[in-house]
């Protein structure tokens, strides 16, 4: 939540960075576990679950509707599933705080059941626009009432008759795709999806997991509803985008050798890996395997030196929340780095591409902003101060710049990386970081 009082330090540090480093577990798929735990029939057991604020929230969002959720341990939840239609009105509005992600989902899901229901979130979600879920719902036959420019909090209306769509994505989207799916298990006939680029499949993987059959493949998605979900346990693997922030980190400061276990390495997910080899990082996967259904592999970086490129637009999509610490890569780098197609960054927690360009230049980067993009000079960081507005991955990504910076970098503004990455400090300091937080 921008305003807020913490800030953190960053210095440069004088040795490599090195060690083993496990991060979170995955926000995406500990939303979606959540999710279709409670929807199931029976009782789901989800391990590695991420204990992030967005996370909590969707797990407090199902309690408040009737779902038992038992955490007998960090990072474990028991769900007792109530099935398609054993949902219950909430007393009161659910609080989305910070989850884009668990407010569309939500809504998809929401737009099926019998009873209203009114979404709510904090500042930064208040200002995100949800018209690219409300218009499909509302083909499908759903009543959703936003605010001006279809913006939170949305209240969905209960006791509608959802039928079937055929849709074509005009901006690719995996979270608009899921709520369009989740809408379709309520639906009658057939949900299909086309999309402009292939997004991640997360929903479509864990729906089949819990035993809804669906067909997808590169860029499609389709399913019929009338099914059921059962129960199935879910073994999270590490967050790729929390895993990001190290691979940058390792590969800019020198003599650095530095493993991420168990990092989830779905190909809708990893275009930064593709990016930063583009760039001449030294980024191997070790022990590929599956868990929990998803690809995983522990993922060895070594310093390299890197030098800017044109970062494909086929990329983009697959690495849409890594652009932050993309942007950093780039300032550390040799030569000129351009990015294109990326307007969705404009909307997601700040305007990212406005945060990092603005952070990056009072760093001394030379930053050219563009609508869809950016035009990074890499080759030196300086220290200064810099504000993350409330952005959890643009204030990580600003601490990694500190690493190699010039001088101490200040970032303002850094509580919200509970959101996405509880202990990132402890974690980052414990494998080299030089970084400090507080008021």
């Amino acid at each position: 939540m921008s305003g807020s009082t913490e800030t953190w330090t960053s210095v440069p540090v004088a040795r490599a960075l090195g060690g083993e480093v496990r991060v979170p577990g995955d926000k995406s798929i500990s939303h979606r576990a959540v999710m279709f735990a409670s929807l199931a029939e029976g009782v789901s057991r989800v391990s590695g679950f991420l204990e992030g604020e967005d996370t909590r929230a969707t797990a407090r969002a199902f309690a408040a509707m009737g779902v038992r959720v038992d955490a007998p341990s960090a990072s474990e939840r028991v769900v007792h599933g109530v099935g398609l239609a054993g949902l219950a009105a909430p007393a009161r509005p659910i609080d989305c705080g910070n989850a884009g992600t668990g407010m569309r989902l939500l809504t998809g899901i929401l737009a099926g059941q019998a009873f209203d229901t009114t979404l709510v979130g904090d500042a930064s979600l208040s200002r995100r626009p949800m018209r690219r879920v409300i218009e499909p719902l509302a083909r499908m036959g759903a009543r959703i009432d936003a605010q001006d420019g279809g913006l939170p909090p949305l209240t969905v209306r209960g006791g509608r008759d959802l039928v079937g769509i055929d849709y074509a994505l005009p901006v690719a989207s995996a979270q608009v795709k899921s709520a369009i799916l989740l809408a379709g298990l309520y639906a009658k006939g057939e949900t299909s999806i086309a999309e402009p680029h292939p997004t991640r499949d997360y929903t479509e993987r864990m729906l089949a997991a819990f035993g809804w059959p669906i067909a997808f493949g590169e860029g499609r998605a389709s399913l019929d509803g009338g099914h059921r979900l059962r129960a199935t346990d879910v073994v999270v693997p590490a967050d790729f985008s929390s895993a990001a922030f190290f691979l940058v980190a390792a590969s800019i400061v020198p003599g650095s050798d530095l493993l991420l276990r168990d990092v989830g390495v779905n190909p809708r997910r990893t275009g930064l890996v593709d990016a930063l080899r583009l760039m001449g990082a030294d980024i191997r996967a070790e022990n590929p395997r599956q868990l929990g259904g998803e690809p995983v592999a522990d993922l060895r970086v070594r310093h390299a030196t890197l030098r800017g490129v044109d970062v494909p637009a086929a990329l983009v999509p697959d690495m849409i929340d890594e652009f932050p610490i993309l942007f950093v890569a780039a300032a550390a780098a040799s030569g000129t780095t351009r990015v294109t197609g990326a307007a969705e960054l404009r909307v997601k927690e700040s305007d990212r591409i406005a945060v990092m360009a603005r952070g990056l230049r009072a760093l001394g980067v030379a930053v050219e902003e563009t609508p869809d993009g950016a035009v990074v000079e890499g080759g030196r960081i300086g220290g200064g101060e810099v504000d993350s507005a409330g952005d959890h991955r643009c204030a990580m990504s600003f601490a990694v710049a500190g690493l190699v910076a010039g001088g101490t970098v200040r970032i303002a503004d850094c509580a919200n990386v509970a959101t996405s990455f509880p202990g990132f400090a402890d974690l980052a300091n414990g494998c080299g970081f030089a970084l400090s937080t507080g008021a």
